[in-house]
Formats: structure tokens, sequence, C-alpha cells
């Protein structure tokens, strides 16, 4: 904790957030593996694959990002402040909030997958097979979480190694048995579509098996242990996770809304577009991957009254995921074959996944930087404004879609739509921290 309090800040950023990049990275490998081998069986489960990933990132996003970042902010301040005590309880009763937000993921995308999933208007056939897919993935939703809430504790007490090495490993795993399960390789049996989802799940329950041994080991200093039930530490956890449920909900929904629209033109289209926005929901975890150390290091901070430290940390977090996003924005955006002939060869999905890459692409910068310090709010414990950053780009792509369905256009207008909202959001994440009163307590104590 001293280092997180006292040390340099650069120096301080890499201990914690090397391990969280590697892992994921790893994460952002798995998700061009599962869409490299599910390729392989076609454009419509390509098209199924799309349909389902915007809810299958939502699930990653609340569970690690938003209660997740809630855990460790919690415990983080704590243990800045030097209440050891509230720390562990926080950490039991994260497990708690778990099973309850895992039993909406169980019921609405795994046992009412085909009424949700049917809502936005995609082929027959590919809903299809969104729905079995999701029904396998979404069932297991409670292995998820639980084991997002032991890496975000061990996040929170500043252990990010173990649980980023522990997500590097399965992250390897995974990538062998979803090309074996989905492809049928050697002695494994090919079952298509859901293999991803299979892995997935199995991946997750390894994570949390594991990670949970970490607090019941003779020489483990913080103990995962049940205490007495109190409202104090959930509306502690709730106080970032609940506005985090908000603002995940807001940038899925925005994909989810764009990919209604692009169904109006057709499988090929839903296709093109779900390769483009996947490359755009993996810089959600890439900013998450710095976003993670600044959660625990401006909260120790806020804890400890080091206020103009903890905006010197999240300018600095913030400017790495810029300088790197922007780097791989452009690259695509000028050569979008290196993303998409890895995952098709149809010309006509090549060609609107192209044509999104070059419009949104060049923003990606931006909205990743603005990311980063929206988890780095959740240090600070207050999310009003961070979170109607979020819904502002939703706005302002709910409208630029409307007005292209009204033109009768192509995809051109829509495109143009998910940029700018790409830009608004991330300028307005950077202006929250620039101007915003929470941020700017001059005086540290």
């Amino acid at each position: 904790m001293q280092l997180i309090l006292r040390g340099s800040i650069p120096g301080m950023l890499a201990r914690l957030a090397v391990p969280n990049i590697l892992a994921v990275a790893t994460m952002t490998v798995v998700t061009f593996a599962d869409v490299y081998f599910v390729g392989h069986l076609g454009t419509t489960a390509l098209a199924s694959l799309a349909v389902v990933f915007p809810f299958q990132t939502l699930l990653g996003m609340t569970s690690n990002g938003a209660i997740g970042g809630g855990v460790a902010s919690s415990i983080a301040r704590a243990l800045g402040a030097d209440r050891f005590a509230d720390a562990e309880s926080a950490a039991w009763h994260s497990l708690l909030v778990a099973g309850l937000m895992s039993a909406i993921y169980v019921v609405l995308l795994g046992m009412l997958a085909r009424p949700v999933l049917s809502m936005l208007g995609v082929p027959e056939n590919v809903l299809d097979g969104a729905v079995e897919y999701s029904r396998v993935l979404f069932l297991g939703a409670p292995i998820v979480w639980f084991a997002f809430m032991m890496s975000a504790t061990l996040r929170g007490i500043g252990e990010m190694a173990i649980a980023g090495n522990t997500i590097v490993v399965a992250g390897v795993v995974h990538i062998f048995l979803s090309g074996a399960l989905t492809l049928g390789w050697g002695p494994f049996p090919k079952i298509g579509l859901i293999g991803p989802a299979i892995t997935y799940l199995t991946t997750h329950g390894f994570i949390a098996a594991y990670l949970l041994s970490k607090f019941w080991g003779a020489d483990s200093k913080f103990r995962l242990r049940p205490h007495r039930f109190s409202w104090k530490p959930v509306r502690e956890i709730l106080s970032v996770g609940g506005p985090g449920l908000v603002n995940s909900s807001g940038l899925v929904l925005t994909v989810i809304v764009v990919t209604g629209f692009v169904s109006r033109f057709g499988e090929e289209a839903l296709a093109g577009y779900g390769l483009g926005s996947r490359l755009e929901l993996t810089l959600v975890p890439l900013a998450f991957g710095v976003g993670a150390a600044l959660v625990t290091a401006v909260g120790a901070n806020f804890g400890a009254g080091q206020f103009s430290r903890a905006r010197r940390i999240a300018w600095a977090g913030a400017g790495f995921t810029f300088a790197v996003t922007t780097l791989a924005g452009l690259l695509v955006a000028i050569f979008p074959e290196l993303w998409l002939d890895r995952f098709t060869s149809d010309p006509a999905v090549s060609t609107i996944g192209a044509k999104y890459l070059q419009i949104a692409a060049p923003a990606y910068g931006i909205f990743a930087a603005g990311q980063t310090l929206y988890f780095a709010s959740q240090g600070t414990g207050r999310m009003v404004l961070p979170v109607i950053a979020t819904y502002s780009r939703l706005l302002v792509v709910v409208m630029i879609g409307l007005l292209a369905l009204s033109l009768d256009s192509d995809h051109t207008i829509l495109f143009i739509g998910v940029a700018v909202g790409l830009a608004v959001m991330g300028l307005a994440q950077m202006l929250n921290v620039f101007a915003s009163p929470t941020w700017n307590r001059d005086i540290d104590v």
C-alpha cells in the first residue's frame, strides 16, 4: 500500500497495470480466436455470434468492471483509511451481490433467450444459433460472476499479479479448447457454435476455484470468510458498482441499438458490423487493463486524502491508453484487412466491415482514454457524471441512427453516428476529471 500512496507514479502504475494488461491482452486474443473458429462455420454462424456478443460483453463488464470495480474500490478505500475489517466485510458481501446479479442473467438471457433476442429483429436462421449460444453461456453466469468477484477482491488489496496471471493461464487453455470443441480437433467432438460458450464457462470455473484457494491458504493475510450481513458494505459496493451497471448497460445498449439498425440491411451487413463492433468492444477490456489499476490507486489515495496525487495518476493512465489505442485505431482504419481477413473471406462482409473501421476506428483513442478515466472515477466513489457521459454517446448514436433510417440511406450515416458517439463519450469523461468538484479538491490531507 505504501507504493500506491508514496511511490513513483509511473513505477507504481507499471507494477499494478502490467499484470492487468497482460490479462486483458489474453482476453482480447481469446475474443479473436473465438471469432476465427466460428468463422470457419460460415456467415450465418458469425452473424449469430455477433448478436450475442454485446450481451456476453455486458456480462464481463457488469461483473468484472461494474460490480467488480465497486468491490475493488470499496476494499482499496477501506485499506487506504486503515479499516481492515471493513475491507474483509466488503469482500464477503460481494459474493452475495454476485449471487443476485447472476440470477438476472440466468433468467433473462438463459431461460428467456429467444423472446429477448428476437426483439432485435434478426433473420430467423441467425436467431436460432444466437439462442442456442445464449442459453449455454448465460445459464452458467454464476460461474463467471464468482470468478470475477475473486479477481476484484485481489485487485482491491493490490494483488494484481495473482488475478492477472490466472486469467492469462485460463486464456491460453480457452484458445485451445475453444478451437477443439468448435471444429472437432483430434479426439474432441465437433459441437460447432456453442464450443466457445462451453469453453468460457469451463475456464472461468477454473479461475474461480483457484483464486478462492488464495484466500484460504495458511499464509493469506486477507481472509474471505463469512461476516454478519450488513447493508453498509453492500451500499459501499453499489455506490460505485450500481452506477457502473448503468454505465455498462449504456455501452452495450449502444452496440445493441446499432446492431438492430444494421440488421435491416441483411445477414452480410450484420456479420460485417459484428466484426467491426467486436474490435470496438475489445477496447473496453484494454482500458480496463489500465483502469483496474487506477481504481485501486485512486481509491487508496482518495481514502488517504491525497487528491492531487490521485488526479496525476488518472491522467497518466489515460495518456498511456490514448497513445496505444490511437495507434491501433489508425492502423485498422488504414488497413482494415489486417483485422477482417482473419475472420471472413466473404467479400460483402469484408466491404461493410472495412467501411465501419475506416469511419469509426480513428475515434478509438479518445473513446478508450475516456473509458480509462471512467474506471479511475470508480476509485473516487462518485459516479453520476461519468455515467451521464456514457449515455451522451447512446443519445448521439440513436439520434443519428434514426436520421439514417428516415433518409433511407446505406450504412454510412449510421457508422458516422457511431464514430461521433465514441468521441463525445471520451471527451465528456475527460471533462469530468478536468473540471468536476469531485476530482478537483486541491488540499491534500
